[in-house]
């Protein structure tokens, strides 16, 4: 069991502590008490899936013997308009560059990744989120 702390600091600012003792503040925007000094719960959710998906991507292109040269990934996601706000629909688009990258080895990664490794990508999808993907490699 990994245990994890949030305290309350003031207004709607929190601030959490990992079980690998990292912390982060946390705040509401400004139209409902908080100071905008810290991402949005939500947002999180997306930030960890784009982190685990990532780490996922690079590990398996780097057992493939792959030339990461850079590598970015950009998401566009929706939230249901009624309570609970969750999340819908997430596109992701993974850019990367290197010299021996190729289509199916770069499809390859990224479907293990969503469909087999990534515990984010499988809580989103659990909650009926619909995770698409798409990728562009980029010349050198």
């Amino acid at each position: 069991m990994q245990k994890f702390n949030l305290e309350w600091k003031k207004g709607m600012s929190f601030e959490g502590v990992t079980p690998s003792n990292h912390k982060i503040v946390l705040d509401a925007s400004e139209e409902v008490g908080g100071k905008n000094s810290g991402p949005r719960p939500m947002e999180l959710f997306i930030i960890g899936l784009m982190g685990c998906t990532s780490m996922d991507v690079i590990s398996i292109l780097n057992k493939m013997r792959k030339n990461i040269k850079s590598f970015k990934v950009e998401v566009e996601a929706e939230k249901a308009e009624e309570h609970p706000k969750i999340w819908t629909d997430i596109n992701l688009k993974y850019v990367l560059k290197g010299d021996n990258l190729d289509e199916k080895s770069v499809n390859t990664a990224i479907e293990l990744s969503l469909n087999k490794y990534c515990s984010a990508a499988a809580t989103l999808k659990k909650s009926g989120a619909k995770i698409n993907y798409s990728y562009l490699i980029e010349k050198e």
